[in-house]
């Protein structure tokens, strides 16, 4: 039963680990981020702060499992 959640604990670990990079590219930086890719006019479209919320509460979710996950094989692999 341990080794079945130290897998699954793994699992979810690599995938918050891709959401958090994937999450972090995508904010913006110098240019316009999230809007600068879809299109350009992100500071003209309506709700692309909300976008730009709604991303940044996402990556701090898998940012919080990333941590979860980490500390729980921390745990998981001490015999």
């Amino acid at each position: 039963m341990r080794d079945t959640i130290m897998y699954i604990s793994l699992v979810v670990n690599i995938l918050c680990l891709f959401g958090m990079v994937a999450g972090v590219l995508m904010h913006s930086g110098r240019g316009g981020g999230l809007s600068d890719m879809f299109g350009g006019a992100g500071s003209t479209a309506l709700g692309s702060t909300a976008a730009e919320r709604n991303l940044t509460r996402i990556t701090t979710v898998f940012g919080i499992l990333w941590i979860g996950t980490v500390v729980a094989l921390s745990f998981l692999l001490q015999r």
